[in-house]
């Protein structure tokens, strides 16, 4: 069952992309391969040609559709005395790439899947980093609270990765610049 105009060489992108609607939108354990395999328009052994068992199509997703990306230089959000600034544009420039859609299946899955939790351990450490060398560089002076400093950076980190759960699970958006702003003022910058 082959859906007109696309060709084969897609259709493991169109399993991807099938497995993550209906994993963020069912998750991962309501959502039988069939369903998967309708929903790409392929037959249903293909999906398993590609993903040799259920869990291989998940672990697929986290890895593929989850990034972090790499700064051109070493952290360049970072700017002296300006702690808000260097907040706000390390949320525009977040080095995590994945789709609201990737962020669901994310929290939804990682209490029972231990890849998807190291996943996102990993993606949590990642965004740490920047934070808190961003607040370093902005913040030069404040190096030796470095207990405040990680405080920070764990608050600010936990806003960006948790904001689309929260918005897809309560309808209410968390300013990051707002928050950002917040979290300078209470380091006194």
């Amino acid at each position: 069952m082959r859906r007109r105009g696309r060709g084969r060489g897609d259709a493991r992108t169109r399993i991807l992309d099938a497995a993550e609607e209906l994993f963020a939108a069912d998750g991962y354990e309501a959502t039988a391969t069939a369903r998967v395999a309708r929903r790409a328009g392929v037959p249903k052994g293909l999906v398993f040609h590609y993903f040799p068992q259920k869990i291989d199509l998940l672990v697929a997703l986290v890895e593929e559709r989850t990034h972090i990306e790499e700064p051109g230089s070493p952290v360049p959000e970072g700017s002296p005395g300006d702690p808000a600034g260097a907040l706000a544009r390390l949320a525009r420039r977040l080095p995590l790439r994945a789709s609201p859609a990737m962020r669901r299946i994310l929290f939804r899955e990682a209490d029972t899947h231990r890849s998807v939790r190291d996943r996102l351990h990993a993606l949590n450490r990642a965004v740490l980093h920047r934070a808190r060398t961003a607040l370093e560089i902005a913040l030069p002076g404040a190096r030796g609270d470095a207990a405040r400093l990680e405080a920070a950076a764990a608050t600010f980190t936990a806003v960006l990765l948790y904001q689309e759960n929260l918005a897809h699970l309560t309808g209410h958006h968390v300013d990051p610049d707002a928050v950002a702003d917040l979290i300078a003022r209470s380091l006194g910058g």
